[in-house]
């Protein structure tokens, strides 16, 4: 040591840049202001870093049948894979990655997921794998996510990837106004979908996690069409107000109701629901303006439906809706549904009905994990059951209360 070098300190942190913080780093450091055509070049020239070959990234279809292959330089662009029954769906599915030995090397399919939220799956070959490698790509498959969703705000490229028909407008619409589908924290856990995913117009939903308060609203306008998209973006954006001004959820459903009937007169309405679930004591509260009333599943079994006084659509100028509460245990699920998923005629003619909803539900919570899961299989099997008749729009918005903590994410182990 020469002299004027000051001794390093006993136990200071090691803060030289490792193999691993380096390729990570490059990926960070040079999506900022890169273009999103060249997101995926910059993944094939990471991955390539650690041997990995043959890259593909595939992105969830609107209807959640199928894994896309996103065209891009250097990508591998391959066939479509089911999300049922392959390997990539598996990895889709699950939120783990997927080892494939096949001849010279090992097929890897990580999830690529956005916080909890499914993107789709990234797909790669090495000629061996171990721990260093599994625990440098799924760290690589998280931040390639980020980079995937962040980017799609700047581009039409992933979009027009996932669409495997052409879309109505009104279900354009709808499509750019809805959160993530699904979410999941050590408390709680969401997840929602919307049908038929390419027509759809009146139907939406969204949530948003303040603190130790979830809240959650699903709506349904009259009509078809634009008209009733126009109609639920207005009801999304007003529910979104009250709810960022603190209000209660009588003023939520006043303030609503103010702005559907001030844009559209009083002989246009949306059915909604808007709930508060504390995820800390699991305490629900919530407001029906005409909706089924929602499912409380225990055990993987619907208990009983969760009936409530119920108060006007929005826009009718209802009196003040009565609030409804309900004390969840660990591990309850909440089913919202609209009116299209029950009202609906079945291939023989009977209305499909909420008696065939409930079997349906206990039969699939038995067979499927996690609420993404759950509802991806419910909406599909359902569509199925009804002989793929969609002659309204349709929503399912499941709820599972976890009653865990989540301060410990906030520390470093």
């Amino acid at each position: 040591m020469t002299a004027g070098e000051s001794q390093p300190e006993k136990g200071a942190v090691d803060r030289s840049e490792g193999f691993g913080e380096r390729l990570l780093g490059v990926l960070l450091d040079q999506a900022h202001e890169m273009p999103p055509h060249l997101i995926a070049p910059l993944i094939v020239e990471v991955v390539g870093r650690v041997g990995g070959r043959d890259v593909s990234v595939l992105l969830q279809d609107y209807e959640q049948l199928m894994l896309v292959p996103l065209p891009g330089t250097r990508l591998t662009v391959g066939e479509r894979a089911p999300i049922d029954g392959s390997p990539a769906g598996t990895a889709f599915r699950s939120g783990t990655s997927v080892e494939v030995p096949q001849a010279g090397g090992v097929r890897i399919y990580l999830p690529l997921l956005d916080g909890s939220d499914q993107v789709g799956v990234l797909a790669l070959t090495l000629d061996t794998v171990d721990d260093d490698d599994r625990r440098l790509l799924h760290r690589m498959a998280g931040l390639a996510a980020h980079m995937l969703v962040t980017k799609n705000s700047y581009t039409d490229q992933f979009v027009q990837t996932r669409r495997r028909e052409p879309m109505s407008v009104a279900a354009e619409v709808q499509w750019s106004l809805l959160p993530p589908l699904s979410m999941s924290t050590p408390q709680v856990a969401v997840a929602g979908i919307l049908e038929p995913a390419y027509e759809v117009a009146g139907d939406s939903f969204d949530y948003a996690l303040n603190d130790d308060i979830l809240h959650v609203a699903t709506v349904d306008a009259m009509g078809h069409g634009l008209d009733a998209a126009t109609m639920a973006t207005v009801a999304i954006g007003a529910y979104r107000h009250a709810r960022r001004t603190d209000v209660g959820l009588s003023g939520i459903y006043a303030f609503m109701d103010r702005a559907i009937a001030g844009q559209f007169g009083l002989e246009h309405f949306v059915t909604a629901q808007m709930m508060r679930l504390n995820v800390a004591t699991g305490h629900l509260q919530w407001v029906n303006a005409g909706h089924p009333a929602p499912l409380l599943i225990r055990n993987h079994q619907v208990v009983r439906q969760l009936h409530s006084p119920t108060t006007l659509p929005v826009g009718f100028g209802g009196d003040e809706p009565q609030l409804s509460e309900q004390t969840l245990q660990v591990g309850d699920r909440v089913l919202c549904f609209t009116d299209g998923l029950i009202e609906e005629h079945d291939a023989g003619g009977e209305q499909f009905g909420e008696e065939q909803l409930i079997a349906w539900v206990n039969r699939i919570e038995h067979t499927e994990e996690g609420v993404r899961a759950v509802v991806r299989s419910l909406s599909h099997t359902l569509i199925r059951e009804r002989g793929g008749i969609t002659s309204d729009d349709a929503t399912l918005f499941l709820i599972e209360w976890r009653g865990g903590a989540a301060d410990h994410l906030a520390t470093l182990e």
